[in-house]
């Protein structure tokens, strides 16, 4: 049980919260060499749409970010693997960014109006996944 309590303690403290459905850190967005190129999910990146980078969570989860300095909100659907570690990428080795949660959109940094700065504070909210429509048999 002590094991199970400090592994819960510090992966909480790696992501920054302990509300599995709220993290905290910092973003940042693509540079422009990414436009046009296929993100991790198969997926064509824009700079344009509301697509964004996250190391762990699923492809097509959708994540309320809010800009903790100045309270703007967006929401983006996870359709990358990132933000990783420069250093250790140009090594041949992946792994995440030890201060970064997210990598955005430029239209996302830009409605979060932290385009110029490059880097922000943020809280990711992970929204539930919306339910599906019933369908009705057709009629026959």
């Amino acid at each position: 049980m002590k094991y199970i309590y400090l592994i819960v303690l510090f992966t909480s403290a790696a992501y920054g919260a302990t509300n599995a459905h709220r993290l905290t850190g910092r973003a940042s967005y693509y540079h422009d060499r990414y436009e046009g190129r296929l993100t991790a999910s198969g997926k064509v990146f824009s700079q344009n749409t509301n697509y964004a980078a996250h190391c762990t969570l699923p492809f097509g989860t959708r994540v309320r970010v809010t800009n903790l300095n100045n309270g703007r909100s967006c929401i983006v659907v996870i359709e990358d693997r990132g933000p990783f570690d420069v250093k250790n990428a140009r090594k041949g080795i992946l792994t995440p960014h030890p201060t970064r949660i997210i990598d955005l959109s430029r239209v996302i940094a830009r409605k979060l109006g932290f385009e110029r700065q490059g880097i922000t504070s943020v809280r990711l909210d992970i929204l539930p996944k919306p339910m599906e429509q019933a369908r009705s048999p057709p009629a026959g």
